[in-house]
């Protein structure tokens, strides 16, 4: 057993001159690298000269974009504008008592009822495109919770299918619903 060790070890080394063996046995690469002594100052500049030379975090701009990237980001968007749109009406209608709004739903229903057909229909679709969006792609999140779609062709298509849905749902509820 031992002379199958070393022997493996000689071949090692015959094929990797590079290479030593630590005394536990073990194969650790040399580097040799050029050093210089500097001083505070003179480590401090060069560090900035790197600094500036080293290339920024990839970004956005690198990226091809894919249907999960502009999902993930769509999801975080919609995600916002529902809850946000849901604060600042929770806020208003906390509010109303002491400023004087009629927030009450005979109130909302008659000022709705005055809009034009346009403006109507601009709401309901400003609403339904992230509500619609965001459910769906919850529910694609929720089966890959559970373990399910997670091979690439199966995220693309239920992608596609999540983009598509809400475009049919919203354009139903916008116009029709």
């Amino acid at each position: 057993m031992a002379s199958q060790r070393i022997f493996q070890l000689g071949l090692r080394r015959a094929a990797a001159p590079g290479l030593r063996v630590q005394p536990a046995g073990r194969m650790v690469q040399r580097r040799l690298a050029a050093t210089e002594h500097a001083s505070q100052n003179q480590a401090a500049e060069i560090l900035a000269k790197q600094r500036i030379a080293r290339p920024v975090s990839p970004h956005l701009s690198i990226y091809k974009p894919q249907i999960t990237s502009v999902a993930s980001s769509l999801n975080r968007i919609t995600g916002i504008t529902l809850s946000g749109a849901l604060y600042i009406f929770g806020i208003a209608y906390l509010a109303a008592p002491y400023t004087g709004w009629h927030l009450e739903t005979q109130s909302m229903v008659a000022a709705v009822a005055a809009w034009p057909m346009a403006v109507k229909m601009g709401v309901k679709a400003f609403f339904a495109f992230p509500f619609f969006f965001h459910s769906l792609n919850g529910v694609r999140h929720l089966a890959w919770d559970v373990g399910v779609g997670f091979k690439n062709q199966q995220v693309i298509r239920s992608g596609w299918a999540v983009v598509a849905l809400t475009a049919v749902g919203s354009i139903y509820y916008t116009f029709i619903g």
